[in-house]
């Protein structure tokens, strides 16, 4: 859920858990549009016939794939501080692709809020990091410092 809240209190969600977003199949045809978009054929992405033969035995998703998945998790739950009317992607801070995402696995997102900076011009900066997991895999698909910068009254 996301919840609108005055700074005073984001500022002691600091390092806390903001949830668990629910279960996002990652099938050939996602893998396909993203190459697609992108331009990366890489065979181990979209040859279904060659990854067969490949260290993974089967297609996998492409990394970015997986890192642009964070603004569909994020539509679910965070915090939002109150006064804000305008959003935006600031950046990251650190991205590690820690395990590949073989076609037909599930991807869920653990949130943390684990920083906040208040800068001028009524702006607040968030740092969410991001543990994407896939459904019974040990290790996630990867970790990520995401930036958001919102713009308050």
């Amino acid at each position: 859920m996301i919840e609108v809240l005055p700074v005073e209190k984001i500022k002691q969600m600091l390092g806390q858990n903001l949830g668990v977003t629910d279960w996002i199949t990652i099938d050939q045809a996602r893998i396909n549009a993203f190459a697609d978009c992108t331009e990366d054929h890489q065979w181990i992405h979209v040859n279904e016939k060659m990854a067969a033969e490949g260290p993974f035995g089967t297609t996998i998703a492409h990394g970015f794939l997986v890192l642009s998945l964070i603004p569909k998790f994020s539509e679910s739950i965070g915090v939002v501080p109150q006064g804000a009317y305008m959003a935006m992607n600031y950046g990251l801070n650190k991205v590690r692709f820690i395990n590949p995402v073989k076609v037909g696995s599930r991807l869920r997102d653990t949130l943390s809020l684990t920083g906040m900076e208040e800068k001028s011009g009524n702006r607040i900066l968030l740092t969410t990091t991001h543990t994407i997991e896939i459904e019974g895999v040990e290790k996630p698909a990867a970790i990520a410092e995401m930036l958001a910068m919102f713009f308050v009254q």
